[in-house]
């Protein structure tokens, strides 16, 4: 194979290492970057998608002293070493991942855990972007890069054993296998990755970066054997332009030129597979001829709900153009099996490429369009050239792998492959024990897969504009309408501070004692009789056209947040229920006749986008609830996605206006110049928003 590395085209830099490696799977990398930070002297840079403080980092073995989890690691580390600083950098998660995340991690109630240990969540990204290098740097003389951060659920052996009693979460609780790997360089290319680490941590915070040292250190972790000696290393990034900072789109170009390059093989290990472009590259390389045999390692199924009915459903659709492509027979998309896990997938999250024996590539960078463009990612990749040793390394890599898979060993995958000449074919002659590769079919809900927006909206490979995100879920008919709804709703928080003011100063001031308030609420109670009566405020409040937000607000004003939270959410979603219901009944010209010039573009939208609209729908509206339901009943749309939509979009709101509403009722209770203060500039304040998000929605109208 021809060589590809081009520092300025498909790398950033290429650079010598005296010694690289590859760690495959959690137990190596966490014991590896264990040994390496405990030798630290000056810096260690951690850059990552995700951290977590409780985890354990070696698991099982003798005692050195040293703690095993990381947050105290870290700690004893740092007092050890008195001129020691590390530099934790992670990104700032969207909430949908609040519930799987440790919220502050390296905290105690009193501070950091020590005033050397910097500490910075990454919000400097385009929206729906994410910070996903995953980069440890340590005195600039060891880096590790590649697809394991130091979080939980990543620690795992190659046996993947099905009921492994080490592999569980900070709080006991037992995770699926999980397979990632983890480059490790040294020399230049490892001070190169300090730099780099220095830049993002330069970006996120404002603040200057420590320079590096400049004596030269040995950081490599004893227990590590190279599989590389003196060899040049291609640095690959994704960077989104945003905020002067330019695009950088090396991570996509290497991966187009290895695959239009690659002649007998190509192995690839992913979480994902949906990129459009990679996608391109690899229906060309299939329909060529001669060309490469293509074996592609896959998750059974990603992780979560939210991800198989959106990621899954256009990898399926990718893996159909795949196989229609396939004309010669070259291509095999398969998941690998561990035996004993009750239909629990392993984890594949490995991001590895590895072209003929010439090239393997190891990083942060998934098969998906955000990688290429969105989200900012770091991979490295190894070229062998001529030199008969690294070609055996790299060769020897690829066998190490397909042999976890496979359950036998490197020496048999690759004395297999040399007989039979084929990938394939060898994956077929070794496949018969409790661990194989088994093809990966990848279908889905055709129901959900017609529904779901394509790529550009929920896999898209440079920065969301949100002019496009509102044409595609709301519609540009209704934009104008919703601004006008959110300036409503600010009107009515006002309203709502100048009835506060004229409710304590004046005769309206017995409507809102507290003891009347408790009054009206126990008169209802709290049991199931007080449920029907709330539900059948809020049904007979839905065929009234009253104000659903209205209805929260006094309810919270009753109840107090809690109670009002669930009377409020079980209310909505029963009088959705019914007003879908009763759209069915009506018809769509009834319908027609009640929702006016809505019906058809809120109809169109729900049937064709289905759940995703219907959230959109309730976080922004652009029409009444009570309409809005209905013509869903009258649409294409199941009730199932209604219902799973309605949930999603209305929670949120639901809790922040119970929260508010009660907030507004201490400020009242409580008055003085500050709070009133407070409370009008907060007034002010979503007035403005209302205002802005106005403007934007009818930019373009």
């Amino acid at each position: 194979m021809e060589p590809i590395l081009e520092p300025g085209r498909n790398c950033w830099r290429k650079l010598s290492s005296a010694r690289a490696g590859l760690l495959v799977d959690g137990a190596a990398f966490f014991a590896a970057f264990r040994e390496a930070v405990a030798g630290a002297t000056d810096h260690v840079w951690i850059v990552g998608w995700d951290l977590d403080s409780r985890i354990a980092l070696v698991r099982g073995g003798q005692d050195d002293g040293l703690p095993r989890r990381l947050r105290p690691f870290l700690r004893t580390v740092l007092h050890r070493r008195p001129d020691l600083h590390i530099h934790l950098l992670t990104w700032d998660f969207a909430m949908i991942y609040a519930l799987e995340r440790e919220w502050m991690p390296l905290y105690n109630p009193n501070g950091h855990i020590h005033r050397r240990l910097h500490f910075h969540m990454d919000d400097r990204h385009p929206l729906a972007a994410s910070q996903h290098q995953k980069l440890v740097v340590v005195d600039d003389a060891v880096a590790f890069a590649g697809g394991l951060d130091l979080s939980k659920c990543r620690w795992d052996t190659p046996e993947h054993a099905a009921r492994d009693p080490r592999r569980v979460d900070p709080g006991g609780a037992p995770y699926p296998p999980f397979h990632d790997v983890q480059a490790v360089v040294d020399g230049e290319a490892a001070r190169a990755l300090g730099e780099l680490a220095r830049y993002r941590w330069q970006r996120a915070t404002g603040e200057r970066p420590p320079p590096p040292g400049t004596a030269d250190k040995d950081r490599w972790p004893a227990s590590v054997t190279p599989l590389f000696r003196n060899v040049q290393v291609g640095i690959a990034r994704t960077f989104p332009a945003f905020q002067g900072q330019p695009e950088v789109r090396e991570v996509e170009r290497l991966y187009l030129d290895i695959i239009a390059h690659a002649q007998r093989w190509l192995y690839i290990e992913n979480q994902y597979l949906t990129s459009a472009v990679v996608g391109d590259a690899l229906t060309r390389s299939l329909v060529r001829d001669p060309g490469p045999e293509v074996l592609v390692v896959l998750p059974q199924a990603t992780s979560g709900w939210l991800e198989r009915h959106t990621m899954d459903v256009l990898r399926a659709r990718m893996l159909r153009r795949l196989r229609a492509a396939d004309r010669h027979g070259r291509l095999r998309i398969c998941s690998p099996v561990v035996p004993g896990l009750d239909g629990a997938p392993l984890n594949v999250h490995a991001k590895v490429l590895v072209a003929d024996d010439a090239l393997v590539r190891v990083g942060s960078a998934n098969l998906s369009n955000r990688s290429m463009g969105l989200d900012s990612e770091c991979d490295l990749a190894i070229e062998a050239g001529t030199d008969r040793e690294a070609r055996q390394a790299v060769s020897g890599f690829r066998d190490r792998l397909l042999a976890e898979h496979l359950g036998t060993t490197p020496r048999t995958v690759g004395d297999t492959l040399e007989r039979t000449g084929s990938l394939l074919a060898t994956v077929d002659a070794l496949n018969g024990g409790p661990r194989r590769l088994v093809p990966l079919e990848g279908e889905v809900d055709p129901e959900v897969d017609r529904q779901l927006p394509d790529a550009a909206l929920l896999d898209p490979e440079r920065p969301v504009d949100g002019e496009v995100l509102a044409e595609q879920l709301v519609g540009h008919d209704q934009r104008r309408g919703a601004g006008r709804r959110l300036l409503g709703l600010a009107a009515l928080l006002l309203i709502l501070v100048g009835l506060a003011v004229a409710w304590r100063w004046t005769p309206l001031s017995a409507w809102l004692q507290p003891e009347n308030l408790a009054s009206l609420g126990g008169n209802i109670g709290s049991g199931p009789t007080g449920a029907l009566i709330i539900v059948g405020a809020y049904l007979a409040g839905s065929l009234l056209a009253v104000p659903v937000t209205l209805l929260i607000v006094t309810t919270a004003l009753v109840f107090g947040p809690l109670l009002a939270f669930v009377y409020s959410l079980l209310g909505t979603m029963l009088s959705a229920l019914m007003m879908y219901a009763l759209g069915q009944v009506l018809g769509r010209g009834a319908v027609r006749r009640l929702a006016g010039t809505r019906l058809n573009a809120l109809s169109q939208r729900m049937g064709r986008r289905g759940i995703l609209t219907v959230v959109a729908l309730r976080v922004v509206p652009v029409a009444p609830f009570a309409v809005v339901n209905m013509v869903a009943g009258v649409s294409h749309i199941r009730l199932r996605d209604f219902l799973i939509g309605s949930l999603i979009g209305l929670t949120p709101g639901i809790l922040g206006m119970t929260l508010f509403a009660n907030a507004l009722y201490r400020l009242v209770m409580e008055p003085g110049r500050d709070t009133l203060v407070a409370a009008g500039v907060l007034a002010l304040l979503l007035a403005a928003g209302g205002w802005g998000i106005h403007r934007w929605l009818g930019r373009s109208g």
